[in-house]
């Protein structure tokens, strides 16, 4: 088999995509729906799931336990940004970033976009009250909603037709990925962090950054921080070619001296009580990924049925802050369909089968990167099959 390289990452030719015939929709119609419940049951549990196995956790919360500082006021957060002609590194923005959405009190309002999707607004609110307690909300705006409410280290969630339940964790669960706003140095091992110069965002002067995979196997982001406050005010995912593949846009911000006083409503003690997660032992798995981009790291990993088809797939996820890739592993007589590739502008599933194995790999990252990383599959060096 002939090898390649695409942009950096070793692939072997990318695989063929099927003609539109009748069995091959009824084929990937029925492997999309099964990979998709996978991954909204997944989704479904790693709030509960993150927490009580932080070695596996989707986005590692920081491991600063200190207690939380006394608010900035926007005059106290002004004063930390850089006067006359001092010039501040990419590291003193991301520090700023981090220390404003952990002290200050503040309100936010910014919207999702993707191309062709629907723009989803969110509201933002985080304060520290007189007795040091954090407070933070993170809301849905559109339908019928859904909100976060975390107080110190317990997050409360509330959706339609589902009880409201509670987990623990430092940070509530939204588009912006945790690690760069509460552990931004953690990014530097997958990224290079740029600094572009001084633009206008949301009618603030801003620093913008760009964000770069050290080996150029993911998509690149802008990142845009208020002058003032050193808040988040964009954050764009760009393609290859440096095309918009979502956008964060922050439509208002707020910064006071007092908490809101929406968090002064809040009664503790009708909040449902934090789940209690036992330990489950993994089972081991029988292969291990070859290749990974820079900085990706085993975040979790067990062994699940899917309940549409009863089929047992193992599975497990890596991450380097910014991007989540899941990779499915099932036996090759037991696969559900033939090999296909599904793209989008942003996400790609690609199912592989060689030997032993169906490999379907998912995630927001080019399709080379997901070929490279299923073709990598090999047995565990410590198992014999």
């Amino acid at each position: 088999m002939k090898v390649i390289t695409v942009k950096n990452v070793p692939a072997v030719a990318l695989v063929r995509l099927f003609l539109p015939s009748q069995k091959c929709i009824h084929t990937v119609q029925k492997c999309v729906g099964v990979m998709l419940f996978a991954l909204c049951s997944t989704a479904s549990i790693a709030q509960t799931v993150e927490t009580a196995l932080p070695e596996t956790s989707m986005m590692p919360a920081s491991s600063d336990t200190s207690e939380p500082a006394a608010p900035e006021s926007p005059d106290s957060s002004a004063n930390n940004a850089p006067h006359g002609d001092e010039v501040m590194s990419t590291s003193q923005w991301l520090a700023r970033l981090s220390n404003a959405v952990r002290t200050t009190n503040f309100e936010l309002s910014f919207v999702q976009s993707r191309a062709g999707s629907e723009t989803i607004p969110f509201l933002w609110r985080h304060g520290i009250l007189d007795d040091g307690t954090q407070v933070e909300q993170l809301n849905l705006q559109n339908g019928p909603g859904r909100e976060q409410i975390r107080v110190n280290d317990v997050v409360s969630v509330f959706e339609p037709d589902v009880s409201p339940y509670s987990f623990r964790s430092q940070f509530v669960n939204g588009p912006i990925p945790s690690e760069l706003l509460y552990s931004p140095e953690n990014l530097k091992t997958a990224y290079e962090f740029v600094s572009v110069g001084r633009a206008r965002i949301a009618g603030r002067p801003a620093q913008q950054i760009r964000i770069i995979s050290r080996d150029n196997t993911r998509f690149s982001y802008q990142l845009w921080l208020d002058e003032a406050t050193g808040m988040l005010l964009k954050l764009n995912m760009l393609d290859v070619k440096g095309n918009v593949l979502e956008q964060i846009q922050v439509t208002s911000l707020n910064v006071t001296p007092e908490p809101n006083e929406y968090f002064s409503r809040i009664n503790n003690a009708l909040l449902p009580g934090p789940m209690v997660l036992t330990r489950k032992q993994a089972q081991e798995h029988q292969w291990d990924v070859g290749y990974l981009p820079v900085g990706m790291k085993e975040v979790r990993h067990d062994t699940r049925r899917l309940a549409l088809t009863g089929q047992v797939v193992e599975y497990k996820m890596f991450s380097d802050g910014l991007v989540d890739i899941s990779v499915y592993v099932q036996r090759a007589q037991d696969a559900v369909g033939e090999d296909m590739v599904l793209r989008n502008d942003l996400s790609t599933f690609l199912t592989l089968t060689d030997g032993k194995a169906q490999v379907t790999v998912v995630g927001e990252i080019p399709l080379q990167t997901a070929n490279a990383i299923a073709t990598s599959l090999k047995a565990s060096e410590d198992k014999n099959d």
